[in-house]
């Protein structure tokens, strides 16, 4: 959209103050569309074995939990890890359609959607790197016995 000039003479000065309304206004309407879409955006992932299912919405927040009766032959700590494992998949899938959004919607400002996207990538990062980099962090196996005894 191209700067109104303002001031030549008054008819002028009148249509240019509309065209610039009316850009304003188209610009307000993307922004709002882009908003509706975001919020309604839903990313769903799935474990490796198939017993974990998380859906979650645009802010990250778990809006459906499934786990198959398979989940039995797993120990408590195996099914909260393929259950965090599984959210922070559906998380990541967020911001691939978030950047579709904004890119479909207020594309032109590039500006927007890098600090957009950027900060659904840096609250929402990859979980292969995730892991990789909480590898060393992780807990030992309470299950292992290594320490020759089950009482604690």
């Amino acid at each position: 959209m191209s700067e109104p000039v303002f001031g030549v003479d008054g008819a002028r000065t009148e249509e240019e103050i509309r065209r610039w309304a009316a850009g304003v206004q188209e610009k307000a309407d993307r922004y709002q569309q882009m908003q509706q879409q975001v919020t309604a955006v839903k990313a769903t992932a799935e474990s490796r074995d198939g017993v974990v299912r998380v859906t979650v919405d645009s802010a990250g927040a778990v809006t459906d939990l499934q786990i198959t009766d398979e989940s039995r032959r797993m120990s408590g700590a195996g099914l909260a890890e393929s259950v965090l494992a599984t959210m922070r998949q559906a998380q990541a899938g967020i911001r691939d359609q978030v950047a579709e959004v904004m890119s479909a919607t207020v594309g032109d400002d590039t500006e927007t959607v890098n600090a957009v996207v950027s900060a659904y990538r840096e609250r929402f990062p990859d979980p292969e790197t995730e892991a990789e980099d909480g590898a060393e962090r992780r807990p030992p196996d309470d299950e292992d016995f290594e320490d020759g005894t089950y009482l604690r």
